[in-house]
């Protein structure tokens, strides 16, 4: 797999959003990937020294409409990315 290919995109929510004055910021990945790529992802697309990922994964549901009709809405894998003190990520800083 690429590492370009690694991240999907940031996750902004309330908690990600608090969770960033511990310098931790929350990404959506590529279902395969595993830690040592999401690392690697990050350091050469932000330019930052990555100290800790932690990955979860939630699982998919099905949904059902009035209609009768059924829907399968997939799982999604999150990675929770901890930099080294000082390092930070603009798109998330707003700037």
């Amino acid at each position: 797999m690429n590492v370009l290919q690694t991240l999907r995109k940031p996750v902004v929510t309330e908690k990600s959003t608090l969770m960033q004055e511990q310098h931790k910021y929350v990404f959506e990945v590529h279902p395969r990937a595993n830690k040592s790529q999401v690392r690697e992802a990050v350091e050469r697309a932000f330019n930052v020294n990555v100290t800790a990922v932690n990955i979860t994964r939630s699982a998919g549901e099905q949904r059902r409409f009035a209609n009768g009709r059924k829907a399968y809405i997939s799982g999604k894998k999150k990675a929770v990315v901890t930099l080294k003190q000082g390092d930070t990520i603009q798109i998330f800083e707003g700037a």
